[in-house]
């Protein structure tokens, strides 16, 4: 049995699928559509139990949780109103807050994670809370995950309780989605920290070594990936069934990195998140091995080739991703054509990860079919 906390009193792993979308600004939120698109062929969006989010993937996230009850399923658990999500997050795409955001926050009235939270419900949320994400038993829970620049660990927000294992839950909490998004993808420096003040009470059985009134009142908070940054940690202490869809950006060597302390800042918070991240691969990748976990891991970064598909429908073995791994980590408008073969890299790649590590038995154990793709969502390819 589990707790409010979705955490098993006896300790053991639950059945379950739980689906974790990385970071990775607009590149990433555009990456994970493709990879939605392909989990819903195949059956499995309706099957997911969590969904668990950081920075840009909890972008996506919150769109589709926001958007689950309008998916309509069909009798083979496809969504046929997935549409709705793709449009709106390719609205977002187009649509350059950054920039906006730290200007305003320098020159204006506000903050700039105020301003960054505002975007978002302009175009996405429409004033929509943490409420309007499914129930429990109405779809899978919803986890949307920032970093706790207090305690040190990841905050979370969802539709039951939000907070952290140090300072404590809150039940039910009254926060706008639009705000809890931002949070999750302010990232550091500029558009970091952001402050949120809680009214509400903790609940006193969830106590940590934090319950000081000092780490209560104002929770300053920072990019989700700072703390975890493929989104896996709640879903890797709960679910035997793992799906990881990493839009993260691989950092690059740099003979002459730069000596100014803003741009030598950069380079060091990308070599963190590139620890941190490879950290957390390493993890979910020997836990697959070690057959502790099942399901499966695919990036923008990775190699079609070492899937090693029994065909290649797609015809992927001719096409080259690097120059969409490479794309900056930024919340900045982007082109349809770009946005588009972005989608189709995401689809292909989950699509490899799905046929080849998403094996009989499990096919069986949540009754999906994993047929080989007919064609890419659009037209150009990646």
């Amino acid at each position: 049995m589990a707790d409010g906390t979705g955490i098993d009193k006896d300790g053991k792993l639950q059945d379950g699928i739980a689906l974790c979308l990385s970071g990775g600004g607009y590149r990433a939120m555009v990456f994970h559509l493709g990879s939605l698109l392909r989990l819903n062929e195949a059956g499995l969006l309706k099957r997911l139990s969590r969904v668990s989010s950081v920075s840009g993937g909890s972008i996506t996230a919150a769109c589709l949780g926001l958007h689950w009850r309008d998916l309509d399923f069909d009798v083979h658990g496809r969504a046929r109103g997935l549409d709705v999500v793709v449009d709106k997050i390719r609205t977002m795409a187009a649509t350059t807050i950054d920039t906006g955001a730290i200007i305003g926050g320098i020159l204006l009235p506000g903050s700039v994670g105020e301003r960054v939270a505002r975007a978002y419900d302009d175009t996405l949320f429409d004033g929509a809370e943490l409420a309007d994400l499914p129930a429990d038993g109405d779809g899978p829970r919803f986890v949307i995950n920032a970093t706790n620049v207090q305690s040190a660990v990841s905050w979370r927000f969802s539709r039951p309780y939000m907070g952290d294992y140090r300072v404590g839950l809150v039940p039910n909490p009254r926060v706008d989605l639009a705000f809890a998004v931002a949070a999750s993808s302010a990232f550091p420096p500029v558009l970091s920290p952001v402050a949120m003040d809680v009214a509400d009470a903790f609940d006193p059985r969830t106590i940590g070594d934090l319950d000081d009134p000092a780490y209560r009142g104002t929770v300053m908070l920072t990019d989700g990936g700072v703390y975890d940054n493929l989104g896996l940690e709640t879903a890797f202490r709960r679910y035997r069934t793992l799906l990881v869809s990493d839009g993260g950006q691989r950092i690059g060597a740099d003979a002459q990195p730069a000596r100014d302390w803003a741009r030598h800042s950069a380079r060091i918070l990308d070599v963190v998140d590139n620890q941190v991240r490879s950290l957390r691969k390493r993890r979910l990748i020997e836990a697959f091995e070690r057959k502790d976990r099942t399901g499966a891991y695919w990036g923008i970064r990775s190699d079609h080739a070492d899937y090693r598909t029994k065909t290649d429908p797609l015809g992927c073995a001719d096409r080259d991703p690097k120059a969409l791994a490479a794309m900056p980590t930024r919340l900045r408008a982007m082109p349809d054509e770009l946005q588009e073969r972005l989608i189709n890299w995401g689809y292909a790649i989950a699509d490899a990860a799905l046929r080849t590590h998403f094996g009989q038995e499990l096919r069986d154990r949540y009754g999906v079919t994993i047929s080989d793709p007919t064609g890419f969502p659009y037209p150009r390819g990646y």
